[in-house]
């Protein structure tokens, strides 16, 4: 059985108490324009122009597949903005999710949460526009964020 809580609305509405971490997954090129990010910018701007600094500064490092940004919105909100997919179009080596780089930046998700004593809250990453399945990446929040404790809320946009 699963650890996750599963809701329908939305990911950056998320209405527990305390701190919380809004997840998801970025490309490795820079691209910020279609899919859960349009929403996170509507909320917020700060995650965009931190996302865009960050990859415009790659050359300084930390920039890259299983990276992980956490960008602080509110008081008690933080977005993170994790690397775990190549470029934006499926192609000869096939859909842009990168399945480690995910598990790599849930890991470090995992430790940025238990400093904040933050819960997270995400759509189901890599599985819209990064062309990934759930069935894939479920075990991969389980094993990183729920059996360490970190409770875990995903979003089904309603």
């Amino acid at each position: 059985m699963s650890g996750i809580t599963y809701l329908r609305g939305d990911a950056t509405v998320p209405s527990v108490k305390g701190v919380k971490i809004v997840a998801h997954v970025c490309n490795d090129i820079g691209g910020w324009g279609k899919g859960f990010v349009l929403a996170l910018s509507r909320r917020w701007p700060e995650p965009e122009a931190a996302y865009r600094a960050w990859h415009r500064d790659r050359a300084a490092g930390g920039f890259g597949l299983g990276a992980v940004q956490l960008v602080q919105v509110e008081r008690y909100v933080w977005v993170a903005n994790m690397i775990g997919q190549r470029g934006i179009r499926t192609g000869s080596k096939g859909v842009p999710v990168r399945y480690e780089a995910i598990d790599t930046a849930l890991d470090r998700l995992a430790g940025h949460a238990r400093e904040l004593g933050a819960s997270v809250h995400m759509p189901r990453i890599g599985c819209g526009l990064a062309g990934g399945t759930w069935s894939r990446v479920e075990p991969l929040v389980e094993e990183r964020l729920v059996r360490r404790g970190i409770p875990v809320t995903v979003y089904d946009h309603a």
